[in-house]
């Protein structure tokens, strides 16, 4: 976390073991899909790269990279609505994650 007294650090290399952790991450409330979650918490913290590299280890654990969130939107419905984000959304694709109204 960066702050005042900390330095942003940018182009940190991340390991597999850092990246892998966000398998582990539970959503605070019991409501919201354990999967979407993981997913989410990963593009917001990750380069594009570190990304792509989640996904792998992600749909190696079998976990499902179409689960949807409380309005049934798809990762890929929410990050195709970002202009910058592309690399991302490419990378679901390519790993066969679609948007809602495709399955």
């Amino acid at each position: 976390m960066s702050g005042p007294d900390k330095a942003k650090v940018i182009g940190e290399e991340w390991s597999d073991e850092r990246v892998k952790s966000f398998l582990a991450i539970e959503p605070y409330d019991a409501a919201i899909n354990s999967d979407f979650n993981a997913l989410q918490k990963a593009y917001h913290a990750m380069r594009a790269e570190d990304f792509e590299r989640f996904i792998g280890f992600f749909v190696e654990a079998g976990r499902d990279l179409n689960a949807v969130n409380e309005h049934g939107e798809t990762m890929l419905d929410i990050i195709s609505q970002h202009r910058r984000s592309a690399a991302y959304a490419d990378i679901l694709k390519a790993a066969g994650a679609k948007k809602a109204v495709e399955h």
